[in-house]
């Protein structure tokens, strides 16, 4: 990006599309929580699709190198490594 020029706008992200529910199970899995996640069915579901068109990021010939799982599980990580620091008293 320090190269790049134009004013349109860049998205970040890997081009692949994950549900909410995916998304939920994928957290719980790499956390290790043994509960159940419940849905409230009563509200609204939102934008259907939260995919960001990379195509402009690609073009430049950038790729993501971390995994969606791959990077929840470090920065869970790094969380437990840290959250003492910022616990207040």
């Amino acid at each position: 990006m320090q190269h790049y020029e134009s004013e349109a706008i860049i998205n970040i992200g890997v081009g692949k599309d994950i549900g909410i529910r995916d998304l939920a199970e994928l957290v719980k899995e790499v956390v290790g929580y043994p509960g159940a996640i419940q849905f409230d069915t009563s509200k609204p579901d939102g934008t259907l699709q939260k995919l960001l068109d990379v195509s402009r990021l690609q073009a430049l010939g950038w790729q993501a190198r971390i995994s969606l799982r791959k990077g929840i599980k470090s920065t869970y990580q790094w969380y437990l490594d840290h959250q003492g620091r910022f616990r207040q008293t």
